[in-house]
């Protein structure tokens, strides 16, 4: 899991991780997806996630690999990066 590879940098154990996407999971709005237009992108795993958001009604797709999601913006979804959404959301300057 990605978020495993700087737990110990932030100073987590992989129990807290886990603990944390367990409650994301409890929390979620679960939706059913339903593989119609794959594949699209380069990347199997990458299309998942694309139709998830596109499911959800997601606004943007927050990655460091934009160029994975070339494209995307035809299934109104944008890719972003990481800093360009804290900078939407005023986090940083």
């Amino acid at each position: 899991m990605v978020a495993k590879r700087q737990a110990r940098e932030l100073g987590l154990t992989f129990a807290d991780i886990d603990d944390v996407v367990d409650y994301i999971c409890s929390i979620a709005d679960h939706r059913t997806i339903f593989y119609l237009w794959r594949p699209f992108l380069p990347d199997p795993t990458d299309d998942l996630l694309l139709e998830l958001a596109v499911e959800a009604g997601a606004d943007y797709i927050v990655t460091h690999n934009l160029r994975d999601f070339t494209g995307v913006d035809q299934f109104g979804v944008s890719a972003i990066s990481p800093g360009k959404l804290l900078r939407l959301l005023e986090v940083v300057p």
